[in-house]
């Protein structure tokens, strides 16, 4: 992963994070449920605690860029959980679209696209290491 990317992702999640990481979690189900209404019963009613588990993720992932090999088994094991929640592969794709969509929404004018083409390169990362994950975890558990 290119130091730039890093760079750029570490210094906007803390612009969009200061001290409303609620914010950001809101304006992620928000554009993630009008992007795909399907999703909305894949998640519990009271979203408090999956709010929580996002930026939770997110802190995680965005703060261990500089080591990947710390966060990557912490990654594969979130890809494996969500397959238990009925997570589909193409969900993926809608997720990061809403984070994006998130970023920009809190950004505003400062959201330029070399932040847009990092996040993207970050997420891509992530969401192809879970699902790497999910598949594995199915290939394992059709052979028992």
């Amino acid at each position: 992963m290119e130091e730039r990317h890093i760079k750029l992702v570490q210094e906007s999640f803390e612009k969009v994070t200061p001290n409303g990481e609620q914010y950001l979690a809101d304006v992620f189900y928000s554009i993630l449920f009008k992007l795909d209404p399907s999703l909305r019963p894949l998640f519990p009613s009271d979203m408090s605690k999956q709010r929580m588990k996002l930026i939770t993720v997110l802190t995680m992932a965005v703060r261990g860029l500089e080591d990947m090999d710390d966060i990557l088994p912490t990654i594969r094991r979130i890809g494996v959980q969500h397959l238990d929640y009925n997570v589909k592969e193409e969900y993926y794709t809608t997720l990061g679209k809403a984070l994006i969509m998130s970023i920009r929404w809190i950004l505003g004018d400062e959201f330029t696209p070399e932040i847009q083409e990092a996040w993207a390169h970050v997420y891509n990362m992530l969401a192809s290491t879970m699902i790497e994950a999910g598949r594995e975890a199915q290939r394992i558990s059709s052979q028992s």
